[in-house]
């Protein structure tokens, strides 16, 4: 036995000197922890990869779709070339939106008209209360796009904070069991009796940890990576919903509001309207009305 642990030392001491004898100590339970923990790892591990490789592929292409839609200035350039297809956020959110606010301008969202370009271009504009359904379609998108980059990170956070425990419980669990077990036996108990025991409770201790500690890092990583595509999700919606504002929406025009100095008004300037024409002096609104008549000037001076 001792000529094993030496060849063991020689390719891993780490191993040697801890887990491998702590495993072939362990109980029942002990190994079925372990095994339970191993179990969990293997699914965080997959979660990290897989969620590493979709957020770094997310990110390249959000950054694509919106480098090429601030390229344009027609912001439904990109839905009239095709152009707005993939599976990216930023780009079903612009499908999402495109579609609602083409509803109310032509009402064939899906281009199924030969002369969809045409019907474009007459369309007019819409009420801006017509922008509120377009909102709402962004928002939904928005908030489908966020649940997917969000899902399955339930299991890494399971993973950072239930592995600690299962490893505690199986280190309490061993314990308890040499402690009986010194207890039970005969003469009395030293060091050397209870080390194996206490050595593999321990074991799961050290287990949890290694499959916590990457688990935590992954899970920061990755839900700092994803708040800052769903920022840039919120942003680009806003820069979209601009742009429908400005290209699609009638918010008509506000009468310009002709000015007067800033002179003190006399009674006669407020009931007959003649106030100066060239005074620049903001703040006041011009009301034109007709002159008044002698007999109003009688009732007035009564």
């Amino acid at each position: 036995m001792s000529g094993y642990y030496t060849s063991a030392m020689d390719l891993n001491p780490f191993i040697a000197n801890g887990l491998s004898f702590a495993f072939e100590q362990s109980s029942t339970s002990g190994i079925a922890i372990c095994v339970a923990l191993f179990v969990l790892s293997s699914f965080s591990w997959t979660v990290m990869i897989t969620k590493f490789l979709m957020v770094r592929r997310v990110k390249r292409q959000n950054a694509a779709f919106i480098e090429s839609f601030q390229q344009h200035h027609d912001p439904l350039a990109l839905w009239q070339n095709n152009a707005a297809s993939g599976d990216v956020p930023v780009a079903d959110l612009y499908r999402s939106g495109s579609r609602e606010i083409l509803h109310h301008l032509t009402g064939n969202p899906a281009k199924e008209e030969e002369h969809f370009t045409a019907d474009l271009e007459l369309a007019g504009k819409i009420k801006p209360s017509q922008m509120n359904p377009v909102e709402c379609a962004m928002e939904q998108s928005v908030s489908k796009n966020i649940g997917r980059m969000e899902s399955q990170m339930g299991l890494l956070a399971t993973a950072v904070s239930g592995a600690p425990f299962l490893g505690l419980l199986g280190t309490v669990w061993g314990v308890m069991d040499t402690f009986s077990g010194v207890a039970t036996a005969s003469g009395a108990a030293s060091m050397k009796t209870m080390a194996p025991g206490v050595s593999a409770a321990l074991l799961t201790t050290v287990i949890a940890l290694l499959v916590a500690i990457p688990a935590m890092f992954g899970y920061n990583y990755l839900v700092n990576t994803i708040k800052s595509l769903v920022a840039d999700l919120d942003n680009f919606r806003n820069e979209l919903h601009a742009a429908f504002e400005r290209w699609y929406v009638d918010h008509g025009r506000i009468a310009s509001t002709p000015t007067v100095t800033g002179r003190r008004l006399s009674a006669s300037d407020l009931v007959n309207g003649t106030l100066p024409e060239n005074d620049n002096q903001p703040g006041h609104r011009i009301v034109k009305r007709a002159p008044v008549t002698d007999d109003e000037h009688i009732g007035l001076e009564a």
